[in-house]
């Protein structure tokens, strides 16, 4: 069985940080990929950012490059969204999903199992 599970989100004004978490167990931690999305009230669920589980390769969606960092610790069992600089146009609920064989990483659909959310909210 699959289970992840995010924490962190919260309430920052802009120019600000906050790092999320995606506690991952099961199969969800031998997976091909782990992603970042994030989804705003009216529009589409968006890539964010991905971390191989070999670690060798992140990706990030253009409007979080430089600010947002994707890390993880193995022992935990754990991935991060370290977000800086934050803006008002960064709130949104943040997902993280697994996505278990080689598929678009970028493709929302793609992905397999998904967390439950949290909210970032950037106040101006």
């Amino acid at each position: 069985q699959v289970e992840l599970v995010e924490s962190g989100g919260g309430l920052v004004q802009a120019g600000g940080s906050l790092r999320l978490s995606c506690a991952a167990s099961g199969r969800a931690f031998s997976s091909y990929f782990m992603g970042w999305f994030r989804q705003a009230p009216g529009k589409e669920r968006e890539f964010v950012a991905a971390m191989s589980w070999s670690g060798y390769s992140t990706h990030y969606a253009n409007s979080v490059k430089g600010r947002f960092t994707i890390s993880r610790d193995n022992a935990k069992n754990t991935v991060y969204l370290q977000m800086n600089s934050l803006k008002p146009e960064d709130t949104a609920v943040y997902y993280c999903a697994t996505l278990l064989e080689d598929r678009d990483y970028v493709d929302f659909s793609s992905y397999d199992y998904w967390g439950q959310g949290t909210q970032v909210t950037v106040s101006s």
